[in-house]
């Protein structure tokens, strides 16, 4: 595994600075993380997060950004046309930052709620994303997650399709299908074409009940999800997501995960 394709989530850490979550993941061993979309750790309007400054404390730990967990596109699919100039103006303004912090992609969100079908100005709209985030080299990958068309493994393929764009795809989340009661593998195969990035954490079904736990602890078949990637040529980067605080501290438990990432 080349273990410079490996960053981590800033986003169990939410409630903590910016400066406090990069020193923990630092510390940690990782040299890369995926930004949580949202302040304190990252925002679009300066007023609330200045961009200087997450650069000047990614700096400080020693640390690149890789991904930025935002969130635009939520209303690509509304009727109403000047919500959705606003939401593409947040679009551009996040494909910027993130040309400016030298990540590889972003995360959006493909509109609003499950939507049986596609609405016309959802496709069109991340067409036009699409192309000005290709000017700048930035990825558009839609997070599978229940709560969102992304969810459904066929709903993702059509949306690429219509947008027609390599840097419009999906960022591959097993862990989460699965909590949705979707076969990870199956749907792997049905949008394997369009994976721009990759979140991995581990859980099980135990009845009704759905638990996280420790990467190679549960389900997801960590191994085969790497050798599947790497069956399509994917280049992107693995970010590994410890959303189980309520198990260990993040502080012993994330290195445990790098470790365990890094003998695969």
């Amino acid at each position: 595994m080349d273990m410079s394709r490996v960053s981590t989530c800033t986003y169990p850490l939410r409630e903590e600075s910016l400066d406090d979550a990069l020193r923990i993941i630092s510390e940690a061993g990782f040299k890369k993380v995926d930004l949580w979309g949202r302040a304190p750790h990252f925002a679009i309007d300066p007023t609330e997060v200045n961009p200087r400054d997450i650069e000047e404390t990614a700096a400080k730990h020693g640390v690149s950004i890789a991904n930025l967990g935002s969130y635009p596109g939520r209303n690509f699919g509304e009727q109403d046309r000047p919500l959705r100039h606003v939401e593409m103006s947040e679009m551009t303004r996040t494909i910027d930052l993130a040309r400016r912090f030298g990540a590889r992609s972003i995360r959006i969100l493909p509109g609003s709620g499950e939507d049986p079908g596609l609405p016309r100005s959802l496709a069109r709209s991340f067409k036009q994303s699409a192309v000005y985030a290709a000017s700048k080299g930035v990825c558009l990958g839609m997070e599978n997650h229940a709560g969102s068309i992304a969810g459904n493994p066929e709903l993702c393929k059509e949306l690429c399709e219509r947008v027609g764009s390599q840097w419009f795809g999906v960022l591959y989340e097993p862990c989460n299908l699965m909590h949705g009661k979707v076969d990870y593998k199956e749907a792997f195969e049905v949008f394997k074409d369009y994976i721009v990035h990759v979140h991995l954490k581990d859980g099980r079904w135990n009845g009704d009940e759905f638990e996280r736990c420790h990467l190679g602890e549960g389900d997801v078949d960590i191994p085969w999800v790497l050798e599947a990637l790497a069956s399509i040529g994917y280049e992107g980067d693995y970010a590994l997501e410890y959303e189980i605080c309520d198990i260990e501290a993040i502080q012993t438990g994330l290195p445990k995960w790098l470790e365990y990432f890094s003998s695969l």
